[in-house]
């Protein structure tokens, strides 16, 4: 039975700093340093005291680090994986 839920990285939503931090693994410092340097995507004002992240921008940034460092590794042994 489908819930629509069992596809979470095809459904585009917002996410909160703790599901943030769990997906890329670093803490709230480490993102906002990101942030700031252009780095990593930025949050998106909810409320006046509330942000958020858009869930495609952050898996897109995961994905891009993945094939990054999938490129550098497959250059380095002179052989694709």
């Amino acid at each position: 039975m489908e819930t629509g839920f069992s596809n979470s990285a095809s459904h585009r939503r917002i996410l909160r700093l703790p599901e943030v931090q769990v997906r890329t693994g670093f803490k709230r410092a480490h993102i906002y340093n990101l942030i700031s340097q252009g780095r990593f995507p930025k949050s998106v004002q909810l409320g006046p005291r509330a942000v958020g992240w858009d869930s495609r921008a952050v898996d897109q940034w995961i994905e891009d680090r993945i094939s990054a460092v999938s490129s550098l590794n497959s250059d380095s042994s002179g052989a694709s994986l």
